[in-house]
């Protein structure tokens, strides 16, 4: 039991600080950070979300995402159609220069996926994503107990 508790953590952890290192590597040319990154990508990917959308897909929280944002707003790589203060159900989406940017950052995530998948099959790989989607499900349920004893 305790050699498989290390295993995943140790295996987590490792992916996690990978997966860091190389939206760090990659986007340095861009001046980007790793939550620029996320938002680019899926804005990409999406066409058109708002901020509470970026918050739930990028799995980072809101204050994250509002910094963000207002990074990107603020270089010219997204742009809002709405003039409200308040901006937060309204949508995102890229400008021609986010959309160029975006585009590298899209391409790049892909060959890194097929670097990282070599020697897997696309069966394992269904597998593993369900199991990892269980796992997260799951742990997630046990965290939901904890702060129920708040």
């Amino acid at each position: 039991m305790k050699e498989r508790f290390r295993t995943f953590t140790v295996l987590i952890t490792k992916i996690n600080r990978a997966i860091k290192k190389i939206k760090t590597e990659e986007m340095e040319e861009y001046d980007l950070k790793s939550p620029h990154v996320s938002c680019l990508y899926y804005l990409y990917n999406q066409k058109n979300l708002t901020a509470t959308e970026l918050v739930d897909i990028c799995q980072e929280d809101k204050a994250a995402i509002s910094r963000s944002i207002e990074y990107l707003e603020g270089n010219g790589y997204i742009e809002c159609d709405s003039s409200m203060k308040k901006r937060y159900n309204s949508a995102f989406k890229l400008t021609q220069k986010g959309s160029k940017i975006a585009k590298g950052i899209a391409n790049k995530i892909d060959n890194i996926l097929d670097l990282a998948s070599e020697g897997v099959s696309e069966d394992k790989r269904q597998v593993m994503y369900e199991c990892l989607n269980l796992i997260s499900n799951n742990l997630d349920k046990v965290c939901e107990k904890y702060e129920g004893e708040k």
